[in-house]
């Protein structure tokens, strides 16, 4: 086992990582820029290291972070999510420096980051895709405009390169393709350093169902159910719930087994994601494999009971994996939703700053990952998600009831955050029925934007008031 992993990433996942380490033993590595200085990772973290003055690139730069390992003689580093979590090159130098990678080899990072890679990998190995293309760029554009004939529209065009919702169009008809395409090249080209477009059917208001991986290096694979991620806004997830609450027992072992393979097929090792597309005739359609922790890890650890960020640490250092598929049980619902620093009645712009009152919820299987606390100033350059919020429960209506007393006690004061817009999803009927796709919240927005937003009770405050109150009885 790791004495010493260092995180390279800041927020949540990052005090999510170190607590991880603390539990197995594992002293932690922090690094941070000037403007994390007073962010809650650095203060837990065992060690730490300040890498950049400027708020971004220091969390992007592979030899500043190799350099910060080595210095402080960190055995491996962990990604995380986001900023170089997917990048093959990291992950390559890492190996190359005599680091140990947290996830999958560069390699697999590599195939699985090229989509087009990914499809003929999945086609090759008689995996079900979504029908489509290769990369555009070098093709016309009337020959462009034939591939669409040919797949029929509505199609949707993606960045090779792209994920977290970036680098995606979706075109109705031919007369919006050239300038959508155009669009998609330079979303991709400036998020991505890659613009590379290609092409596939738009199926029409799936369902998004993702399996959860986990594979040791010896060829052993397993999933651990799946998780339905298709409450989004503008391809960004906002709901995630595992087990799927309308999914039959026939689809998620037909669904598991694919998901299986499809790992197997790239040599995968460590812990990762295959998200499939599901039609309304319960035809489904490998979309794309995550090759890291996904923020909504969370809920698969809630009704499964094993730590994901402890399996990958464990993985990584050469473990076996000491489970099989029929060890895996289902443990009821759990729910997680995304708290965002955004102002909802401002459709939805980030909304940093100075956090005057901090409440979470709190109850039994109420679980909170977060990164902030009272008289933190949220710094305005990063994702705009402060914190998670997770509830388990016996049956799916249990968890939605629950979500919803939960989410009326989270106090976040100081800035806006997008709580009551998430509180109205909870009372919303298609929600608690299960009655969702990814156009649920295209359809649902008029309905379930907040009418007026009050200021939650500040319960710090009241529980303090009320003691006062008893100590002076």
């Amino acid at each position: 086992m790791f004495k010493k992993i260092l995180i390279a990433n800041r927020g949540e996942i990052a005090v999510r990582i170190i607590r991880a380490c603390n539990d197995l033993n594992i002293e932690s590595v922090a690094i941070y820029s000037r403007a994390d200085r007073d962010s809650m990772h650095v203060k837990m973290a065992d060690e730490t290291h300040e890498i950049s003055e400027d708020p971004i690139k220091g969390y992007l730069d592979p030899d500043r972070i190799i350099e910060v390992a080595k210095l402080s003689g960190a055995e491996a580093i962990h990604p995380g999510y986001g900023f170089l979590s997917e990048n093959a090159l990291f992950a390559k130098k890492v190996a190359e420096a005599g680091l140990v990678w947290i996830g999958p080899n560069s390699e697999v990072i590599a195939k699985m980051g090229d989509k087009n890679a990914a499809r003929e990998i999945m086609q090759r190995h008689g995996i079900p895709v979504v029908p489509g293309t290769e990369p555009l760029n070098k093709e016309s554009m009337e020959s462009i405009k034939r591939h669409a004939r040919r797949i029929g529209y509505p199609v949707i065009l993606k960045a090779s390169s792209g994920g977290g919702g970036r680098g995606i169009r979706v075109v109705q008809k031919e007369e919006e393709l050239e300038d959508s395409f155009n669009a998609c090249k330079r979303e991709a080209m400036a998020f991505f350093k890659n613009d590379d477009v290609f092409m596939e059917k738009y199926i029409q208001n799936p369902k998004h169902i993702e399996f959860q991986i986990l594979a040791d290096n010896y060829g052993n694979v397993i999933h651990l159910m799946e998780r339905d991620c298709s409450i989004q806004r503008r391809h960004q997830k906002l709901v995630e719930i595992a087990p799927s609450p309308t999914m039959s027992e026939d689809l998620r072992r037909r669904m598991g087994a694919v998901a299986v393979a499809a790992a197997k097929a790239t040599g995968y090792s460590n812990a990762g994601t295959v998200e499939f597309l599901v039609d309304d005739y319960n035809n489904f359609y490998f979309m794309e494999m995550n090759t890291r922790i996904q923020v909504e890890h969370g809920v698969t650890e809630e009704i499964t009971g094993l730590d994901l960020i402890g399996r990958q640490i464990r993985i990584a250092s050469g473990e076996i994996l000491d489970m099989n598929q029929n060890d895996v049980l289902c443990q009821g619902f759990a729910i997680e939703v995304r708290i965002n620093a955004e102002d909802v009645k401002n459709d939805f712009v980030p909304s940093p700053g100075k956090i005057t009152s901090y409440y979470p919820a709190l109850g039994p299987f109420v679980r909170v990952d977060s990164c902030i606390y009272k008289d933190y100033t949220i710094p305005p350059y990063y994702d705009s998600m402060v914190a998670k919020l997770i509830v388990r429960a016996t049956s799916y209506d249990l968890a939605v009831n629950k979500m919803k007393r939960a989410l009326g006690e989270f106090t976040v004061r100081g800035i806006k955050t997008t709580i009551p817009f998430l509180i109205n999803i909870c009372k919303d009927r298609d929600f608690r029925k299960g009655n969702f796709d990814t156009s649920y919240l295209e359809k649902k927005m008029g309905e379930l934007m907040p009418k007026d937003i009050e200021e939650p009770a500040d319960i710090a405050a009241v529980i303090a008031a009320a003691i006062a109150a008893r100590a002076g009885l």
